[in-house]
């Protein structure tokens, strides 16, 4: 199988990489590898670019296993990596044993498991990671963040982290899922399965399916959340609270709504 990438990918990614400044001559970028559909096209797709010469970049990938059972195969993400020429590192953990008894699991596993990763960028000289978020996370994110924190915002295309001094970049965010989904037909790897015993039943599916049911109904309701995520919409809120007396606990979820699965 030749491997590239169609014309209208390339143009997408390039127009998120050049329009939020993702890459520079001389990165050295680490791609979080779940061995999930959404990271294997981001691994595929950003080795093909700078194969061509588009990006002057060093990629590597590496997988943090969470330690689920069934455990994750690494051998065809291994044989993935070296058809792409691309270095890979699995790092075995204990996460799932660590969050079994967390009730916010999705929330403690994705800060857990984000700590893993910048820990290992840092350490092996790697500027930036690239992970594999898509234009449907966005917007879920965006309906996540108003229903179950009570704030405005989603996760930007770009991150720099002070403590790290690791920028986080998600070269996908131009993408929509089912384009995603459907470039299996030319990615040559198989996509692994998912092993999280909590897949399917997460706030982030809830609100997927949620902007499902509606967008059904209505065919505006997911361009519509798109726009209102960008800057620049008119926006008109109440005024902050009076702050006489003290806010009350409310007892809602503490949920991670800006990485909160894997890709």
């Amino acid at each position: 199988m030749r491997l590239s990438l169609p014309k209208k990918y390339n143009q997408k990614i390039i127009r998120a990489c050049r329009e939020f400044a993702l890459l520079d001559p001389g990165d050295r970028v680490l791609v979080g590898f779940s061995g999930g559909k959404d990271s294997a096209f981001l691994l595929f797709a950003l080795a093909q670019l700078v194969k061509s010469g588009l990006f002057q970049a060093e990629l590597a990938a590496v997988t943090v296993d969470l330690g689920f059972e069934p455990p994750l195969d690494p051998r065809p993400l291994q044989e993935f990596c070296d058809r792409l020429g691309v270095k890979f590192t699995y790092l075995s953990t204990e996460i799932a044993r660590v969050v079994a008894e967390k009730k916010e699991h999705c929330a403690y596993c994705s800060h857990l498991r984000r700590g893993c990763m910048n820990r290992f960028a840092v350490a092996q000289g790697f500027n930036k990671i690239a992970l594999a978020h898509h234009h449907d996370d966005a917007v879920e994110t965006f309906l996540m963040s108003i229903i179950y924190s009570g704030q405005i915002r989603t996760f930007l295309p770009k991150t720099y982290l002070d403590r790290s001094q690791v920028t986080v970049i998600r070269p996908l965010v131009y993408l929509r899922e089912h384009e995603i989904i459907a470039a299996r037909q030319f990615l040559p790897y198989q996509p692994a399965a998912n092993n999280c015993p909590f897949a399917g039943s997460t706030y982030r599916q809830k609100v997927k399916e949620l902007i499902a049911k509606l967008n059904t109904e209505n065919k505006w309701v997911y361009p519509n959340l798109a726009k209102a995520m960008r800057a620049g919409r008119p926006v008109e809120l109440w005024p902050p609270e009076l702050s006489g007396r003290p806010e009350k606990k409310r007892n809602c979820p503490q949920i991670e709504t800006l990485d909160d699965q894997c890709v």
